[in-house]
């Protein structure tokens, strides 16, 4: 897997100051997409163990509220197969730090049947805190929203989800 970028102090993709971790790859190409150059799975760096020690250690500080993952597309089924590992040891070694992702997909389609589905992504699944899905409509682009580019976008509480046994919609205000 490649990446485009890192952002150590983010504040715009999640709540509180993020490092923010942008995957090289997507195949849905939204039209208007503000990152349509990550949709090579070539562009950017490597990710290697270097990379992942760098996220681990611009994560550590106390301040740093957790990591969000975006794209590209995080789960294209070849930047999965990277990532779990990743986020395995971020669970491991900084339990407290939350764990946000963007993408194109729908919670359905990553439970259900699509192209994104492969032998990890239950378990990826389970490691998210909160998930930001569905495309990027350009018709339905409203910036005004909170952390999400078009109205058709969820943001979706996974934990909370996986208790009731349905989607529950995050709330930044419990």
């Amino acid at each position: 897997m490649n990446y485009a970028k890192i952002n150590k102090n983010d504040i715009a993709n999640g709540i509180g100051v993020r490092v923010t971790l942008f995957v090289s790859g997507c195949t849905h190409y939204c039209k208007g997409c503000f990152n349509s150059e990550a949709w090579d799975f070539n562009f950017g760096e490597p990710f290697t163990e270097k990379t992942e020690q760098e996220l681990i250690e611009a994560l550590s500080p106390f301040y740093i509220d957790g990591l969000t993952l975006l794209g590209g597309e995080p789960f294209e089924p070849q930047n999965q197969r990277a990532l779990l590992p990743f986020l395995k040891k971020v669970k491991e070694q900084l339990p407290k730090k939350d764990i946000w992702c963007f993408s194109g997909y729908t919670l359905d389609e990553l439970t259900g049947e699509s192209r994104a589905i492969c032998e990890v992504t239950d378990e990826m699944l389970s490691l998210i805190d909160v998930l930001v899905d569905g495309e990027f409509v350009e018709e339905l682009k409203d910036i005004s929203l909170r952390f999400k580019g078009s109205s058709n976008q969820r943001l979706i509480d996974l934990n909370k989800t996986r208790e009731k046994g349905e989607i529950v919609i995050w709330n930044d205000k419990e």
